[in-house]
């Protein structure tokens, strides 16, 4: 069996030690941070294939910590918090994260969201790789390469998430189909779709902040109403 490597960023010892026991039971392999600036040094130094991370940490902000991981790298980012309010989870997930879990939570529950995002990431992983070398997806300004995956505007490029990624890949792929949230849902994230649009809607308004010129009247990925969301006319 396969050890997989964590990297667990929370502060305070108990819940630390509850779950660095509990998961190297299950085989995975943790490794601990209890500040964001000692996170991001293990980050830097060590190759993890999961990041659980507490937003309120000393030094450097969770949220800071989410940011200096995404420059980089797409390994799959679970927020454990005890911050619930829609907000504090909209802004996790807008920034970059796979997923938010509340606290006080089962470890159960973690174990159970750590295998679902590794699984995931697995599949886009293996997805990836057997994408014809150098193909190129195209949308009026946009310019996607899936072989070194990176996206650009007009020239420039354009930073996404790995989500936000498939996402626009889905839509340049298909450009005469309209997905529903619930599709979307199943096809990016690769789980069962359980009626909670959130993470669609942040995604969402987050590719289009990045990819658009006028968010609210955007031209690449537009509504339909009362079905879901389609490339826009003219562009595949």
């Amino acid at each position: 069996m396969e050890t997989y490597k964590i990297l667990l960023v929370e502060d305070e010892p108990e819940i630390s030690e509850m779950l660095k026991n509990y998961l190297e039971t299950e085989n995975y392999e943790v490794i601990c941070a209890f500040d964001g600036q000692e996170a991001c040094k293990r980050f830097d130094s060590e190759t993890v294939q999961l990041v659980l991370l507490d937003l309120m940490i000393p030094k450097i902000s969770g949220l800071e910590v989410m940011r200096h991981i995404r420059r980089d790298s797409f390994v799959p980012i679970l927020i454990i918090s005890a911050k619930d309010t829609e907000s504090d989870k909209a802004l996790g997930l807008g920034l970059g994260a796979d997923d938010y879990i509340t606290k006080p939570f089962s470890v159960v529950e973690v174990l159970a969201r750590i295998k679902a995002a590794i699984r995931r990431n697995t599949q886009y992983a293996n997805a990836s790789c057997a994408a014809p070398a150098g193909e190129i997806l195209t949308a009026g300004d946009l310019v996607m390469n899936l072989e070194d995956h990176t996206v650009t505007r007009k020239g420039k490029p354009v930073e996404l998430t790995a989500k936000e990624f498939e996402i626009l890949k889905l839509f340049l792929q298909n450009p005469k189909r309209v997905y529903t949230k619930e599709q979307l849902y199943s096809l990016v994230w690769k789980d069962a779709y359980l009626g909670d649009e959130n993470a669609v809607n942040v995604h969402m308004s987050r590719l289009r902040n990045k990819i658009e010129e006028d968010s609210r009247n955007p031209r690449y990925v537009v509504t339909v109403w009362g079905i879901g969301y389609k490339l826009g006319e003219g562009l595949g």
